[in-house]
């Protein structure tokens, strides 16, 4: 039986947000099965079976480690031709040149690479790009600007897979140049000396989800590999890559990609590191954001990458990675103060744009598989998380288009199941685009004004498949149902041991039964901020984030003495060191 013939969750078919019910987890012999073998709740089973877990993969699923889930690095296309070329560098004293990206998967693969060369006592050049002057990937005059400083070698990190006529200039110029990157690729590829992607259609070493902060952390694994073969560290400390694993949870779980196989254990393990604050960038970016307590990928995603995003979104590009690299806890403190007041100042431009961006997209209509929306004055660097809020409003991809002089800077978030990275390449090889790329779930273009309609068409064309197979099932997937009183920081701890969570493995989704909200309010600007009462009298607070914005905020607000199912997720809730819960609540539904 499959989910749309499957009964509803609670008998929920309409929820107060017109979505229907159903339960994640639809194996109950499973579920039961691997909540016995792990000792552990049923609804710990309902959970990992929700998530296509074995049972013979649910002990190393709930305890993810390296040694279990990270590949061999010679299992990647180019990857040993890179770390021997990035090993004869360190070996013979050749300076060594990095070209990052200006988000947070490319601050991080950038710091990740720096900070190994570093200790390897092999200081590099590296350049972020400006955002509104160069934009995104590789540009030839920088290249040559690093070659010009003695670079020899230049490692493009988070990007450069498409770069063909930047990377054909630096070779010309004698500049040996390698791509760690994980972007898709095509059948072409631009003249390197390597080319490291998972994503490259060449590729067999099945770790297409990495973001690219992990295979830069593969390509250090490969190089150590290569020196000490070589006897470079024949009477020197061996640098321990571990350390650099808190830069790899930070890139991992702000590019969004999926929290499953290796991917799950960088984060996991990257936490532990990251609680002990030894990177002094990342200690003074936890400060600044009021971060007191154990870290978890919603802080990384939510609280640290929004502030690293923050510098090459509305300041100065090269903040981030600069932030990321230092040892210097004053340079730290001045740097992440510095992050924390842009990522203020881009939270209020998103405001702006945001509001006229809803305004732009109207109401789309039931079958359109995309919200496009494109306009003047818009600043380019906030027009990606736009495109986010827009897709979460719409529950449909979404692209936000920035445009000066004739030329537009676009931006694109897509929904499970749709690949918009594919359909944007597509469009590119199809002559729509100046340029363009991306992955499944998110995408960045160029295009000229006067080719946007044209790019919608084509974009809806592509898209209507991939939603035709999603329509009809406007659906909310739940994880189990308790009660007010069931949720609890007992319950919380079992859950908290399934984690981390974040895309391909999200957070456990409980229904409330039988409650009602007392206390209802709105706090900010969106949001509703209320207590959930159980008949026997327990009590929970609770909160739903951007309610207003969807009609759950105003059910909320007048549902005063109705009893309700409510739909969300569990939270820590941290205040002066005292670890409470809260519920986040995402729906809710008359019994």
């Amino acid at each position: 039986m499959d989910a749309e013939t499957a009964r509803a969750f609670l008998g929920i078919e309409r929820s107060l947000t017109g979505r229907r019910w159903r339960a994640r987890a639809e194996n109950e012999r499973l579920a039961m099965a691997i909540a016995q073998r792990l000792g552990l709740p049923e609804l710990v089973g309902r959970l990992l079976a929700g998530r296509d877990v074995s049972l013979e993969d649910c002990e190393r699923y709930l305890d993810p480690t390296l040694r279990d889930h990270l590949p061999d690095p010679s299992g990647f296309v180019d990857m040993d031709r890179a770390a021997t070329r990035l090993a004869r560098a360190v070996l013979d004293g050749e300076r060594i040149g990095i070209f990052g990206d200006y988000d947070v998967d490319g601050a991080t693969s950038t710091a990740l690479l720096g900070r190994y060369l570093r200790a390897l006592d092999r200081e590099p050049l590296i350049h972020i790009p400006d955002r509104l002057r160069e934009g995104y990937g590789p540009n030839t005059r920088a290249l040559l600007a690093l070659g010009a400083k003695g670079a020899r070698v230049v490692v493009t990190v988070d990007c450069g897979t498409l770069s063909f006529e930047p990377l054909a200039r630096a070779r010309a110029a004698g500049i040996d140049v390698i791509v760690a990157d994980h972007h898709l690729a095509e059948a072409a590829l631009p003249e390197a000396a390597a080319i490291v992607n998972p994503n490259r259609l060449d590729d067999a070493s099945g770790a297409r989800q990495l973001a690219a902060v992990g295979v830069v952390f593969l390509l250090a694994v490969a190089v150590n590999r290569e020196l000490r073969a070589a006897g470079f560290f024949a009477g020197r400390d061996e640098p321990d890559l571990r350390h650099l694993l808190d830069l790899v949870a930070l890139g991992t779980v702000a590019d969004v990609v999926p929290l499953t196989g290796v991917n799950r254990a960088l984060v996991a393990q990257g936490l532990k590191v990251l609680a002990r604050r030894a990177n002094a960038g990342l200690a003074a970016l936890c400060d600044v954001a009021g971060l007191d307590e154990p870290p978890g990928a919603y802080h990384l995603g939510f609280l640290l990458g929004p502030r690293v995003n923050a510098g090459g979104r509305v300041g100065r590009a090269d903040l981030g990675a600069r932030l990321l690299m230092t040892d210097d806890a004053q340079e730290a403190r001045s740097i992440a103060a510095e992050l924390n007041r842009l990522n203020a100042e881009r939270q209020a431009i998103e405001a702006m744009v945001l509001e006229d961006a809803i305004a732009a997209a109207g109401e789309p209509a039931a079958g359109e598989p995309l919200v496009m929306v494109a306009r003047e004055g818009w600043h380019p660097g906030v027009i990606g998380i736009v495109a986010a809020r827009l897709k979460d409003r719409f529950e449909r991809p979404a692209i936000v288009v920035a445009l000066e002089g004739g030329l537009g800077k676009g931006s694109g978030r897509s929904v499970p199941g749709v690949d918009l990275g594919a359909a944007v390449t597509a469009a590119r090889q199809a002559g729509l685009l100046v340029n363009g790329g991306g992955h499944a779930m998110a995408a960045g273009l160029t295009v000229r004004a006067e080719a946007l309609a044209p790019l919608r068409e084509f974009l809806v064309e592509r898209l209507a498949g991939p939603m035709a197979h999603r329509a009809g099932r406007a659906s909310l997937g739940l994880d189990g149902a308790i009660s007010v009183r069931g949720a609890n920081a007992e319950l919380l701890e079992v859950l908290e041991r399934a984690g981390p969570y974040g895309a391909g493995h999200p957070e456990p989704r409980l229904a409330l039964t039988s409650c009602r909200v007392v206390n209802a309010g709105v706090v900010g600007e969106r949001h509703v901020r209320c207590f959930l009462t159980g008949a026997d009298g327990a009590r929970i607070k609770a909160i739903a984030f951007r309610a207003i914005d969807n009609g759950l905020g105003e059910a909320l607000l007048g549902a005063a003495g109705a009893s309700l199912h409510v739909a969300g997720t569990l939270r820590a809730d941290w205040w002066r060191g005292e670890r409470r819960i809260q519920f986040v609540i995402e729906d809710a539904a008359r019994p």
